[in-house]
């Protein structure tokens, strides 16, 4: 557990942050170029290899290794997200050089909400270490509907209008289109809002979805929520500037889902044998530890991430060239 001012400090860190991000977003709207989104991409990425190789030295190896496969998962997860957050913009219709401004709203409204899940998880597991049992469950339960999933597909049956947004567009007096990149306007003597407050609210309750299993996922990796907290935060601050970078590869990661089942399966399993080394439920080997069941070392998970994830990118991307390259020929 780290110290309140090590806390502070991290906390202060990603606001400045996103709030650097805003400035630069809203002082110059614009639809980013490949070259600047890839630029920013591998800074954010940077910036997270820094953190996680510094905690060698002002925490520990231990420390280190579970925050470099917590920061892999989120943001293999996050890439995921992508797909729905481009349908969103696309049905939504969101002009090219405002979609920034609406993924980073989404982003920082996603940190908060994440941040309170993470205070309520570390809670729980804390009390109730039968609480492993609920997670380990729940996301073997999402891989199996992950790897259900039609990877690399145009989402369309991804997003469905949650009652949240269907509120909002019922209750709020709405323009007949967008202003400008302007949330709030006033027309005919009324204040109204635009469609942009509209999609912002999607993306960021959209969010809250993800969490429900990105949450679990990497409170199977390790039980600091300030490794949870950081993990969380370096894979959403560059989410913006990766959107642009993935968006013309989304259709061909085809194979995501695979990778990402399997992760989420095996992180399932992890939080089991967890529960069972800290069994107390009468039910199970007489409310008694289970012994037996092998511990998996937090290097072994970050290898499966790295293979499972790699390896899923890797074969969609030469599986799909190769389809696109044999397209021609059979027509």
């Amino acid at each position: 557990m780290e110290s309140g001012l090590v806390w502070a400090v991290t906390i202060i860190g990603v606001i400045a942050i996103i709030a650097f991000d805003f400035y630069v977003v809203v002082r110059r709207p614009h639809q980013p170029t490949f070259r600047e989104s890839v630029t920013w991409t591998l800074f954010y990425v940077g910036l997270a290899a820094v953190f996680g190789v510094s905690m060698i030295a002002w925490d520990s190896a231990q420390s280190s290794t579970e925050f470099f496969a917590g920061w892999l998962t989120e943001w293999s997860l996050s890439v995921d997200n992508l797909f729905v957050f481009l349908v969103i913009l696309a049905r939504f219709q969101v002009p090219p050089e405002h979609r920034q401004k609406v993924l980073l709203f989404g982003v920082a409204l996603a940190l908060v909400l994440r941040g309170l899940f993470i205070a309520a998880g570390a809670a729980a597991l804390s009390a109730f270490s039968w609480v492993f049992y609920i997670f380990g469950a729940f996301l073997l339960y999402t891989a199996v509907h992950v790897a259900r999933e039609s990877g690399g597909g145009d989402g369309e049956e991804e997003y469905r209008e949650n009652r949240l947004v269907a509120y909002a567009r019922r209750v709020l007096p709405t323009t007949d289109g967008y202003r400008d990149g302007r949330a709030f306007v006033r027309e005919a003597g009324r204040r109204m809002v635009t469609p942009l407050l509209i999609v912002m609210i999607a993306i960021g309750s959209t969010d809250v979805l993800f969490a429900l299993d990105s949450i679990p996922a990497i409170f199977g990796l390790t039980d600091d929520p300030y490794i949870v907290f950081t993990a969380n935060a370096f894979a959403l601050m560059g989410l913006r500037q990766l959107f642009f970078v993935v968006e013309g590869l989304l259709s061909r990661l085809i194979y995501l889902n695979v990778g990402l089942a399997i992760v989420l399966a095996f992180i399932g399993v992890k939080l089991v044998f967890e529960a069972l080394h800290q069994n107390t439920l009468p039910f199970i080997n007489g409310g008694h530890p289970v012994e037996a069941v092998p511990e998996i070392p937090t290097w072994l998970s970050l290898g499966v991430i790295v293979v499972a994830i790699g390896g899923a990118a890797l074969v969609s991307i030469v599986v799909s060239g190769r389809r696109e390259a044999e397209a021609p020929a059979e027509d």
